[in-house]
């Protein structure tokens, strides 16, 4: 059973560091990582953390309201697959509702872009790139 819970953004670095910045000259520490209105999840099975996820307060000028970003979502690799970024985000849109947020919204990796489609994000804007980790899509949720 994966048992979905808030963590401190130190547990989130060496996920971090193996599934997204692996042999990548960027930082697996990001900026707001420490900020008072910012909140980590982390998966586990079997009380090991396989996958983690950061929600940021922060404005983006494309949409309205009180927002928060999503970062630095990853899964082990052998682990992916099995619904945890799922169950995560779920976790993470009560947990907005109670901050009465309006939206979430992140910076998607190609690869994810149906993964959050799934989730009903939506994207928003053109493609870009991000040196060393690729193409993006802005995409966006309404937080009900």
């Amino acid at each position: 059973m994966i048992q979905i819970k808030e963590i401190s953004a130190q547990e989130t670095f060496p996920i971090r560091l193996e599934v997204l910045r692996k042999n990548i000259p960027l930082p697996f520490e990001f900026n707001g990582d420490f900020d008072d209105e910012t909140f980590h999840l982390g998966a586990f099975k079997n009380d090991k953390l396989i996958a983690v996820s950061s929600y940021m307060k922060a404005d983006n000028k494309n949409f309205s309201g009180n927002q928060y970003q999503l970062r630095g979502m990853a899964t082990l690799t052998e682990y992916q697959g099995l619904g945890i970024g799922k169950l995560m985000l779920q976790e993470a849109v009560q947990i907005l509702k109670e901050k009465n947020s309006n939206f979430l919204w992140c910076n998607a990796r190609i690869a994810a872009v149906d993964f959050y489609k799934k989730q009903g994000f939506q994207t928003f804007g053109e493609k870009f790139e991000i040196s060393y980790v690729g193409e993006h899509y802005m995409m966006f949720k309404k937080i009900k």
